[in-house]
């Protein structure tokens, strides 16, 4: 007999891997916010195997399955950085006094000096690992606007990205088209200046 914690992706808690959804039998126990239409997916009854599901990888029973020694399964995508990254931002807002203090407005002179750093990590032409890292700081403060916006349930990390896209949508229209091939820029300055104008209607 085995036993196992497999680790979904909070975002995407119906993907189970194809080299595991076969494996999953016998004691399936799942910790409370796996959600129903999961549980029912894996209902799976005789074997020996022991199995916990959970997206919480800090949740009591999945740390106590662990210290008895369970093995442990994550899907690929709980490495993607942009998760990394919001969930580093969620976990440094929950715990830090410091980070719980700040609100869009105290946080506007930290978003001013690191976009001015990142300005002069590029007028100074420093090594392209110094852009990178000033770019990290950057993209600390849109998490950090985005983590406090979540709280009210006003937008998160995704819609700002999902902002984006539809902006480009609205702007750059031939990058949606299934279009391929160079677009002068001509077109690309007609096409941008449309999709500002429509945005103001």
């Amino acid at each position: 007999m085995t036993a196992t914690v497999l680790l979904l992706d909070p975002r995407w808690p119906s993907l189970i891997p194809l080299h595991l959804a076969g494996r999953i039998s016998g004691d399936v126990a799942f910790t409370p916010e796996v959600p129903v239409d999961v549980r029912w997916a894996l209902n799976v009854e005789g074997g020996p195997d022991r199995w916990l599901i959970s997206t919480e990888p800090d949740d009591p029973e999945v740390l106590r399955w662990q210290k008895d020694g369970a093995a442990t399964e994550r899907v690929d995508s709980l490495d993607d950085p942009v998760f990394q990254a919001t969930r580093t931002m969620h976990a440094a807002r929950r715990r830090g006094e410091w980070e719980q203090a700040m609100t869009h407005e105290s946080l506007l002179p930290f978003l001013r000096e690191e976009a001015e750093e990142v300005a002069q990590a590029i007028e100074r032409k420093l090594p392209i690992d110094d852009l990178k890292s000033e770019l990290s700081d950057l993209l600390l403060q849109i998490l950090f606007h985005a983590e406090i916006a979540q709280e009210t349930g006003a937008f998160d990390f995704g819609d700002v990205a999902d902002a984006f896209v539809q902006k480009m949508r609205r702007r750059a229209p031939y990058l949606f088209d299934g279009s391929t091939g160079p677009v002068d820029k001509a077109t690309q300055d007609r096409l941008w200046e449309e999709g500002k104008a429509a945005e103001k209607q």
